[in-house]
């Protein structure tokens, strides 16, 4: 199925389902051939049919700037679902319902588009796998199981509640970057004001007058000549700049240089170390406590980790695995996981319940993380403050200074 979803293009149709209902959907074929005989074979008559490029050039730039399609839209979705299916209600008609209450039509087409799938004899986790923009390997990864197990509906409300508790760590996260954001641009805001449009104004009278100015006054004033002669220049600059850090960054060697450099940072570092392994550590015991294998959660694991190092890490975990060997000792040489965290591991392994101690750990590190994050916005909001403060004073006292010494007489 990824090999599908990789390399093969997608086409957005129009047909009309067996009832006589227009639908609308994507699917994945080869051709225009092949996508209208899988529609076909579903029982559905394409009406109209195109290759879904462009939309999908537009979905990649929209996700990559807003992140996960509508995430609200698939925790509640999934959550709704785990009832319905948990009420033993077949999986046909919870669908059926959820097209009924999805306020969003994209995800309505998506959602109809699987129901009908589903109703042809298609598998849930096939019908989902076409949809990687709603959800992602672990979601397909887990339904599979649930559906393999009978264990759907209960497998949906384990998926919701690791959604739900992913949604708050980022809304933690979020909420304590919000303050000193919101400072730095209104400083950084002022700041060009001051120096763009009132200082020159106040320049300009003095330099009419006939007074020398300070040398403090001519850098401001140098400053702001090339700021608001030249700002297409800076503008291009700054951009060159971003595109050459981000292509940098794709590569192999800038993600491993960006996050061995993150992880190494004196003040934040250990808090993106505390993420990670959080996050490791969550994701690995909800695909096992979900009857993932091992090795197959670790292969998800390592797609969804999102730091180059522990992926290294985990990846030679889960070949040690397939060799019949231990995790802990690759997670320790990893650098990223503390010997404490891995020998819990270890002990978790060794006594079979590495899924409760796992669970265990990331729930330590996350109460931990809440500290840090808590103290360090703390202690970053005063150091913001002054330093805006700073650059103000710097400004006012250029602009100032002249004044001052015109009417002191020292001029």
């Amino acid at each position: 199925m990824a090999e599908t979803i990789l390399f093969m293009p997608r086409y957005i149709y129009t047909a009309l389902s067996p009832n006589g209902k227009a639908v609308k959907g994507t699917v994945t074929a080869e051709s225009p051939y092949s996508a209208r005989k899988q529609l076909r074979a579903r029982g559905i008559h394409a009406t109209d049919i195109k290759q879904a490029a462009a939309e999908s050039e537009i979905k990649s730039g929209l996700k990559g700037f807003f992140g996960k399609a509508k995430k609200t839209h698939i925790i509640e979705f999934t959550k709704q679902m785990s009832i319905l299916l948990n009420s033993e209600i077949k999986l046909t008609e919870s669908l059926s319902v959820m097209i009924e209450q999805i306020p969003e039509a994209r995800f309505k087409n998506v959602v109809t588009d699987m129901r009908d799938r589903v109703v042809t004899g298609e598998s849930f986790t096939d019908a989902m796998g076409d949809y990687t923009e709603y959800f992602d390997i672990i979601y397909i990864s887990m339904i599979k199981v649930g559906e393999a197990t009978g264990t759907l509906g209960k497998t949906m409300e384990t998926i919701s509640n690791f959604m739900e508790k992913r949604r708050r760590i980022e809304a933690k996260i979020m909420t304590a970057m919000i303050y000193p954001l919101c400072i730095v641009t209104i400083g950084m805001g002022a700041i060009i004001f001051l120096t763009t449009f009132v200082l020159p104004k106040i320049i300009t009278q003095i330099q009419k007058a006939g007074m020398p100015l300070p040398w403090i006054t001519k850098a401001l004033m140098a400053s702001s000549y090339v700021m608001i002669h030249y700002w297409y220049i800076i503008a291009a600059v700054i951009f060159a700049i971003v595109w050459a850090i981000r292509k940098f960054l794709r590569t192999e060697k800038g993600a491993y240089f960006r996050d061995k450099l993150l992880l190494s940072l004196p003040i934040f570092g250990p808090l993106i170390r505390q993420r990670v392994v959080s996050r490791f550590a969550s994701t690995l015991s909800t695909l096992l406590g979900s009857g993932l294998s091992m090795a197959e959660s670790l292969k998800v694991v390592a797609e969804v980790t999102g730091n180059v190092i522990m992926v290294n890490a985990v990846r030679k975990a889960r070949d040690r695995i397939l060799s019949g060997a231990d995790i802990a000792t690759p997670l320790r040489e990893s650098g990223v996981i503390s010997p404490a965290i891995a020998h819990m591991v270890a002990v978790g392994e060794k006594s079979g319940e590495l899924t409760k101690m796992l669970q265990t750990i990331s729930e330590n590190l996350e109460s931990g993380s809440d500290i840090v994050i808590e103290r360090l916005s703390a202690a970053i909001e005063p150091v913001i403050i002054v330093i805006m403060a700073f650059f103000v004073g710097m400004i006012a006292m250029a602009a100032l200074l002249p004044i001052l010494r015109f009417s002191a007489g020292n001029f």
